[in-house]
C-alpha cells in the first residue's frame, strides 16, 4: 500500500505544479483518469435512519414532493436528457468520466486543491510586521484565507460533517417520496454510467453540489467563480448521464443550500475567528512561560512572525467538550534543563548531521508544507484511495470522511491546546547549529501536529478498514518519525503526539459506532 500512496504523492507534486503554473481546471483534468465509475457494491438504502451531526432529525428542513413520473412535465424532462445525449460533444464526456468517480470523492479533491493553492504564509511588510489575512475582505493582500493545517483541518471538517448530514436527508427523502429514475420510467433512455437501483428524487450529486458550494464559498471566498463551475459541471453531468432529471437536480440543490446554511451558522461562532490572537496575548504566551524558569518558543522567521493561531486549541469542536480537551492534554514536555531534553536534543542533532536517504524520503514524503494540500489532506488522499477500492455508496463516503476529518480538526484543537499550553522551543532555537531538513515551523514544538494528526486518522482509518490496521499504524508511525528525521521535533513531541491523536481518534470511532452505519 506504501508504493501505491507514495505514487499518489508524486501525483500530488505534479498538481500542484501544474495548478502553480497553469490553473486549477488543468489540475483536474490530470486527475480525470485516476478512479473507475461509482457503482456501489451496497447502496445503504437505509441511511435516513443514520444519526446527523448537527440536523435534528433528516426531515428539519423540508422538500417538496416532486411531480409524478406520468406527467407530461416529467416527460418534457426526459426528452431534455435526449436532446443532450444526441448531440453531446467531447467535453461533455470528459466531465461524465470526472463527476461518475463520485461526488464526495471528486469534491474532496477539489478541496484539497484549494487548500495546497492557499496554504502560503503571508509576506512581511515593509515595517517588518506581517499583515493577517481577513475573511471581511479576502480579496486584499494578502488573500484569505492562509490555508496552515489548522485551517486546512477545520475546512475539511466542516465540508465533510455537512456533506454526510445532506446525504442523510437526501436518502430519507428519496426512500419519502420513491420517484423512479428516468430510465426507469423511460427504457429507451440511454444511460452512461452504471444504473441505481434508489430512488432518484432529490439527486444525491445536485445536493451535494448545493452544500459544499456553500462551504467552500465561505471558505475560500476567492475562488467563488472556479467552484461554481464545477458545481455546475456536476448538475450537468446528472442529466446529460441519464441519471436524473432537471427536477430532481433543482430540488436536490434546494435541498444542500438550506442544510449548509445549518453549517455555516456554527463555523460564524465556533472561535476561529478569534484563534489569532493579539500582541498582548502573544507576549503573555512567552512572559508566563519564562517565568517558569523554562526557555520559551520564538519565531525563527527573520522578521519574527506572530505565533500562529494560538488559540486554536479554544475552537468548538464537533465531537470533544473543552474539559476532553484538557483532560486529554498530554503531560508536560521534558523540562529545557532537564537530562532528558538533552538527550533528545542530541538525537534531533544527529539525525540532521547522519541524514540517511532512507529517512530524507520519508522527510519528503511527509513534509506536507507550504504549497501542499497540509497533513490532513494528505490523510485525506490516503483515505480515498483506500475507499474507492471498496466502492462504497455516496453517503458512506461522506459518512467515513466526516469522521476522518472531525477527529482531525479534534487532533489540531488538542494538539494547539498542548502547544500554546506549553509554549516549548523548537531544536534548531535551542541550538543553532541543527539545520532542519525540512521548513521550520511557526508554531511551538510540543507536541507535534503532524503526529497528532496521523495519530487520529490512524484510528478512525483502522475501524473502518480493519484489514489495513497495520498498514495505517506503519504510516502514522513513519509521518511521526519524519518529523524528528527533519529536526524540527523532538522524540517526545512525536510520541506523545500520537499518544494525543489516538486518544482524539477514539471519540470519533466510538461517535462510529452509535451512527447506525456500523
Amino acid at each position: 500500500m506504501k508504493n501505491k500512496i507514495q505514487k499518489i504523492a508524486y501525483n500530488s507534486l505534479l498538481v500542484l505544479f501544474l495548478t502553480m503554473n497553469y490553473s486549477c481546471s488543468d489540475e483536474l483534468t490530470e486527475r480525470n483518469e485516476q478512479f473507475p465509475q461509482l457503482n456501489p457494491a451496497n447502496t445503504d438504502e437505509l441511511a435516513g435512519t443514520w444519526k446527523t451531526f448537527l440536523l435534528t432529525t433528516p426531515d428539519e428542513f423540508s422538500l417538496d414532493a416532486p411531480i409524478a413520473s406520468t406527467a407530461a412535465a416529467f416527460t418534457r424532462e426526459i426528452n431534455e436528457i435526449k436532446s443532450y445525449q444526441a448531440s453531446i460533444t467531447p467535453e461533455q464526456k470528459k466531465i461524465i468520466k470526472y463527476w461518475s468517480a463520485g461526488g464526495v470523492l471528486r469534491w474532496n479533491e477539489i478541496m484539497r486543491t484549494l487548500v495546497a493553492r492557499h496554504n502560503r504564509p503571508p509576506y512581511q511588510n515593509e515595517d517588518g510586521t506581517y499583515p493577517a489575512p481577513s475573511g471581511a475582505n479576502p480579496f486584499a493582500n494578502p488573500e484569505f484565507p492562509f490555508s496552515n493545517p489548522p485551517y486546512a483541518a477545520r475546512a475539511y471538517a466542516y465540508v465533510s460533517a455537512a456533506q454526510y448530514d445532506a446525504m442523510i436527508a437526501t436518502w430519507h427523502y428519496k426512500k419519502l417520496y420513491n420517484r423512479a429514475a428516468p430510465f426507469t420510467v423511460d427504457a429507451t433512455l440511454p444511460v452512461l454510467i452504471p444504473k441505481s437501483t434508489l430512488p432518484s428524487y432529490p439527486s444525491e450529486d445536485a445536493v451535494l453540489a448545493g452544500v459544499t458550494v456553500e462551504l467552500l464559498k465561505l471558505l475560500f471566498p476567492t475562488e467563488i467563480a472556479y467552484i461554481q463551475e464545477k458545481a455546475e459541471e456536476q448538475k450537468l453531468y446528472r442529466i446529460i448521464s441519464g441519471a436524473n432529471v432537471r427536477s430532481d437536480v433543482d430540488a436536490g440543490i434546494i435541498l444542500g443550500r438550506k442544510i449548509a446554511g445549518k453549517f455555516i451558522a456554527r463555523a460564524a461562532s465556533d472561535g476561529t475567528g478569534a484563534a489569532i490572537g493579539n500582541q498582548a496575548l502573544w507576549t503573555q504566551l512567552e512572559t508566563q512561560t519564562a517565568a517558569t524558569g523554562e526557555t520559551p518558543w520564538k519565531s525563527l522567521d527573520v522578521p519574527a512572525r506572530p505565533p500562529m493561531l494560538p488559540l486554536f486549541g479554544k475552537v468548538k469542536s464537533f465531537l470533544m467538550t473543552p474539559e476532553m480537551v484538557v483532560a486529554s492534554r498530554p503531560i508536560p514536555p521534558p523540562s529545557t534543563k532537564s537530562e532528558q531534553f538533552a538527550k533528545e536534543l542530541a538525537e534531533v542533532k544527529n539525525y540532521g548531521k547522519n541524514a540517511t536517504r532512507k529517512n530524507m524520503q520519508i522527510v519528503t514524503f511527509w513534509a506536507d508544507g507550504v504549497g501542499t494540500y497540509t497533513p490532513p489532506g494528505h490523510w485525506n488522499a490516503i483515505a480515498s484511495e483506500s475507499f474507492v477500492e471498496l466502492n462504497y455508496s455516496e453517503v458512506r463516503w461522506a459518512r467515513n470522511l466526516a469522521l476522518l476529518n472531525i477527529a482531525m480538526m479534534d487532533a489540531a484543537i488538542s494538539c494547539w491546546d498542548a502547544k500554546y499550553t506549553y509554549f516549548n522551543p523548537r531544536p534548531s532555537q535551542i541550538d543553532p547549529s541543527i539545520k532542519t531538513l525540512t521548513g521550520t515551523p511557526n508554531f511551538p514544538s510540543y507536541v507535534s501536529g503532524h503526529s497528532t494528526f496521523s495519530g487520529a486518522a490512524c484510528v478512525v482509518l483502522s475501524h473502518i478498514i480493519p484489514v489495513k490496521k497495520q498498514s495505517f499504524v506503519a504510516m502514522a508511525k513513519e509521518a511521526s518519525d519524519s518529523r524528528m528525521f527533519g529536526c524540527i521535533h523532538y522524540r517526545s513531541d512525536c510520541e506523545k503526539g500520537l499518544e494525543l491523536g489516538e486518544k482524539v481518534g477514539g471519540f470519533a470511532v466510538a461517535r462510529a459506532l452509535t451512527d447506525g452505519a456500523e
